[in-house]
């Protein structure tokens, strides 16, 4: 599917990209805008895996092969299926949602219910994870935004909105199961 025997082709040089089906764009369009992001919250979540105990990186690892394919599936704005296409846009699945809601429940029933309002922080995996969160946030506002004017895979939107609460939750396990969360003081510095 992928062969990359060069890295630089100077095709972008103009300032704008391909889609995966081939059609070229700004490189500041909303949908490579919104694939982007996506691109930037696998880096980042590759930053948090460095934090990861075996458990939860074989869980970090499955979500990145899942933003690749939210990747592939932003990439492809035709969202029509060629049964004879050499390679039919990959799409991302309900399954796929609902297995982070699966270990969202998993990891959530370990965890006291919230009295305040949780500060990013505590342990280094769980700074990380928080970051995670807010870029999947970003992804996911650039998403539906971009859903607003083109076609979007609303799956793609599903997973980016329980992803965010994934890596919240994830926080929070990093965190001595919630023990050692940083919790939110209103008005502690007046």
């Amino acid at each position: 599917m992928v062969v990359l025997s060069k890295i630089y082709t100077r095709t972008g040089d103009a300032g704008d990209t391909a889609l995966g089906n081939g059609e070229r764009v700004a490189k500041h369009s909303a949908r490579v805008t919104a694939y982007g992001t996506v691109d930037e919250l696998n880096a980042t979540l590759g930053m948090a895996r460095l934090y990861a105990p075996e458990d939860t990186d074989g869980q970090l690892s499955r979500i990145q092969n899942d933003l690749f394919d939210l990747g592939a599936d932003l990439c492809r704005p035709d969202m029509e299926m060629d049964a004879d296409a050499e390679y039919p846009p990959l799409r991302v699945t309900e399954a796929q949602v609902t297995r982070l809601e699966t270990e969202i429940d998993a990891m959530n029933a370990r965890l006291e219910p919230l009295r305040s309002f949780v500060l990013p922080g505590g342990t280094a995996l769980s700074a990380h994870l928080h970051l995670c969160r807010t870029v999947a946030r970003r992804a996911e506002r650039l998403t539906v935004d971009l859903a607003t004017d083109e076609q979007v895979n609303p799956a793609a939107v599903k997973y980016l909105n329980r992803l965010s609460d994934w890596f919240f939750v994830a926080a929070r396990i990093a965190n001595d199961d919630g023990r050692a969360d940083v919790l939110w003081k209103p008005g502690a510095n007046r």
